[in-house]
């Protein structure tokens, strides 16, 4: 059986492999369509907010928890009428440090076409100090010689 390739900007990937990288990668995405529908989700096995099937199709307030509902509101106006293109924040959340981005998305005619949410848990990061990274730099340096 043949494999359609997606042809991109940058180049083609076959469907195979860009389910591939959406299930292997630790950061996890969401499509919000400019009707803000949710239209896709990555689907990852270390996802930090799960979503399911019946997600898909429906309003993007109906699958957030409804504490977020007033921050989710504006985000999604201030992308809607161009006054913000990205609103990225760090947040403790179960005890994780996570990292969650809103990029709002254009066509070519800059039309608002929706945005992408990432997410991504960034407690490492966030818990070790210069000196630990710079150690974890040396680590990686001596292994990849």
């Amino acid at each position: 059986m043949e494999q359609s390739e997606i042809n991109l900007a940058s180049g083609s990937l076959r469907l195979e492999q860009l389910n591939a990288i959406f299930a292997t990668i630790d950061q996890e995405f969401d499509f919000i369509d400019e009707k803000d529908i949710v239209r896709w989700y990555s689907n990852s096995p270390q996802r930090l907010f799960k979503r399911e099937p019946k997600h898909l199709n429906q309003h993007v307030l109906d699958v957030h928890p409804a504490h977020s509902a007033g921050r989710v509101k504006q985000v999604l106006a201030e992308m809607h009428n161009g006054t913000t293109g990205k609103v990225a924040m760090t947040v403790p959340i179960h005890g994780k440090q996570v990292h969650m981005a809103f990029y709002a998305l254009h066509n070519p005619s800059g039309d608002y076409i929706g945005c992408i949410e990432v997410t991504e848990d960034v407690t490492t990061y966030t818990k070790t100090t210069k000196f630990g990274n710079f150690l974890k730099l040396l680590k990686l340096t001596r292994k990849y010689k």
